[in-house]
């Protein structure tokens, strides 16, 4: 697999973003991203690695890191109390890949929220 496209940009999320991007840009996933998630957080991995796409297509929250401007998909697992973070970033050809999945700390959650760096998504 060179690379798989997973979802897309919405119009929503380019809106509550603010980013300069069109709606539509895909996003991909390719196997070196797998392996690195399978690597970096193995349990957070095996319990939602099946999730990547339905987490991208349907967010609880989206931010964007100020760090490395990675684009935060978040979505909440009312079931688990779990909340699975997919972080999406530009690579030097400017397309999107999926790079990270693990699981948030819930407090640290409500911190984003309230710092305004977790937005909530309206359905």
């Amino acid at each position: 697999m060179l690379r798989k496209k997973i979802g897309e940009f919405s119009t929503k999320i380019i809106k509550t973003l603010n980013l300069d991007i069109p709606a539509g840009t895909p996003i991909y996933i390719a196997e070196s991203n797998i392996e690195h998630m399978k690597s970096s957080h193995p349990k957070d991995f095996d319990k939602y690695g099946n999730d990547i796409e339905t987490i991208i297509a349907s967010p609880d929250y989206v931010g964007q890191n100020t760090k490395d401007s990675s684009i935060e998909f978040t979505k909440e697992y009312f079931m688990n109390g779990d909340y699975v973070k997919v972080a999406v970033r530009v690579s030097l050809h400017n397309t999107y890949y999926a790079r990270s999945l693990y699981i948030l700390n819930p407090n640290r959650v409500k911190n984003f929220i309230a710092k305004g760096t977790l937005r909530k998504l309206d359905k």
